[in-house]
């Protein structure tokens, strides 16, 4: 028995110091240089939520019906190309102003081959035959309401995860954010955050960039008085003087073809230099690198504009075929605009644009005036319940504040090793589990009570105690803890990180208030012989 003893105090020692390792990035204002060099060594501290630190929160709304127009131009793009592929015939394809598009084919045998193709390749829309005109066949083709749904859910999931990249290379790791599906919109919490104003416009940017050439055969003037040429659109390009801070707006007539987009952007750097000043440099994958080169080769001596979202950030002049895969774009860009546009590009483009719905912004000071709320709480909770525990079970009590403390611990560094993050709901969960752990030790102390009362040495009332509290302890823990599941998994924001701090304070509480109490127990009793104890 007392080498099981020995073995359980040995575990229980392991688990307590852990537990202090991965406080330690915590509580050390500066780490030693040796520790991040030893990679099992935690290098994490224990996050501040929102309310605790200050900074914003913002819920941005996912356009999902713009997105859907721009899909259903990608698609009527892309049956044109197979209806030429296959020798279809047909008078007109056109986005029609709901959710789908609209063909027109010549002849019966154009709509039947067309749906063979639409069955084979456009199962995601059902097939409606319209009217007969002069010009053939009208067909709607229009995009089924799963797969609307399906589109909006993929579109809100990659928001999310583009504005993440985008925030990561911030440099807000400690972000939270989550996704509302039923509504397109996620959540984003920025603890912390400094320039408020800068995290807002990297968020929300699109950052769709797209090469189209320069149409220079037709008139500019014209254009701009309505002649826009079909296939053609009018955008600017927006120049801006280093030395003044002027910008200077120039219409630019340009293909409305995308002949190639951002999404095939490996990566992209910052370089400077003395003529062109800050400059983002693009590579690009292999099929990117081979569309560019075919591009650039089949138009020398042509503009070529690089847009971004809407925007014409140059339109430089081909001067010979490039193989390499390699961009560059300059505008004149200050440092921190650079640095913002290597973040969008390279962070990859937002599949839709966004709105902000609500803005919040908490500052540091009411987040410190919750911090010191929360820990007088714990203070004043744990002092009382210390003083009970003490003046009630004596020597016994003791043991049960020590279990107590330890429970706090593990509590602590169990955020620091999943990086949850501490929200003032957390630590109203921190003081929940003090109330739950003591709790657990009067369920055990009272039966030891009951079994010293009938006659029983000191020893088997240990051993029935621990035996018949277990039972009822390890019930009640199990039904909070599958609460805090259900609220962790179904719950959001603040109900959420009280959900987190709660799990991992119930499964430190188990062990604590039953195994290390009852392995100190047992020491006493068999190691050290004690026939006594105050309880």
């Amino acid at each position: 028995m007392s080498k099981n003893i020995g073995l359980r105090s040995a575990i229980f020692a392991v688990l307590t110091i852990v537990a202090l390792v991965y406080l330690v990035p915590t509580f050390s204002k500066e780490l030693p240089t040796w520790w991040s060099k030893v990679s099992i060594l935690p290098q994490e501290k224990v996050k501040l939520g929102l309310d605790l630190q200050g900074g914003m929160q913002l819920v941005l709304q996912v356009e999902g019906e713009k997105a859907l127009e721009a899909e259903l131009e990608r698609v009527a793009d892309d049956i044109k190309d197979e209806l030429r592929s296959e020798k279809i015939k047909y008078s007109d394809i056109k986005r029609n102003s709901a959710n789908g598009i609209d063909l027109t084919f010549l002849s019966d045998q154009d709509v039947t081959s067309f749906e063979t193709l639409k069955n084979s390749l456009y199962s995601e829309y059902d097939m409606v035959k319209g009217e007969k005109t002069e010009n053939g066949q009208v067909v709607h083709l229009n995009m089924t309401q799963t797969a609307i749904k399906n589109l909006n859910k993929s579109w809100t999931e990659q928001a999310k995860e583009t504005i993440r990249n985008r925030m990561d290379q911030y440099g807000l790791s400690e972000m939270l954010i989550t996704t509302q599906v039923e509504k397109n919109q996620i959540l984003i919490q920025m603890p912390g955050l400094k320039d408020s104003d800068r995290a807002i416009s990297l968020i929300g940017a699109t950052a769709q960039l797209e090469f189209k050439l320069v149409d220079e055969e037709n008139s500019v003037e014209e254009a701009l008085k309505g002649n826009i040429p079909a296939g053609d659109e009018i955008l600017y390009l927006i120049e801006k003087d280093s030395k003044t801070g002027r910008t200077e707006k120039t219409p630019i007539l340009l293909k409305k073809r995308t002949s190639l987009t951002g999404s095939y952007i490996t990566d992209a750097k910052i370089s400077l230099s003395q003529t062109k000043g800050y400059t983002v440099d693009l590579t690009l994958d292999k099929k990117g690198a081979r569309i560019f080169e075919n591009l650039t080769a089949a138009n020398v001596n042509k503009r070529l504009a690089i847009v971004l979202d809407d925007v014409v950030v140059m339109a430089p002049n081909i001067s010979e075929k490039i193989p390499s895969g390699k961009a560059e774009i300059t505008g004149g860009f200050s440092s921190d605009e650079a640095e913002d546009l290597r973040i969008k590009l390279k962070a990859g483009a937002l599949p839709a644009d966004v709105t902000i719905q609500e803005q919040r912004s908490v500052g540091a000071s009411l987040g410190q005036d919750s911090i010191d709320q929360g820990i007088n709480a714990m203070i004043l909770g744990g002092a009382l319940v210390v003083l009970f525990m003490i003046v009630y079970y004596g020597f016994s009590g003791l043991i049960a504040v020590f279990a107590l403390i330890l429970n706090t611990v593990i509590i602590m560094a169990g955020l620091a090793a999943f990086g949850a993050t501490l929200t003032l709901p957390g630590l109203a969960g921190m003081i929940l589990t003090i109330g739950m752990a003591v709790d657990a030790n009067v369920l055990i102390y009272e039966r030891m009570r009951e079994e010293m009362r009938i006659g029983k040495t000191l020893r088997a009332a240990v051993e029935a105690g621990y035996e018949k509290a277990t039972i009822c302890i390890f019930d009640s823990n199990l039904t909070t803890l599958i609460t805090a599941v259900v609220l962790f998994q179904f719950g959001t924001g603040p109900v959420k990180g009280f959900a987190v701090t709660l799990t991992i304070g119930i499964i430190a509480n188990f062990i604590t208030a039953v195994y290390v109490t009852r392995v100190i127990f047992d020491y006493l009793v068999i190691n050290l012989n004690w026939k006594k104890i105050s309880i």
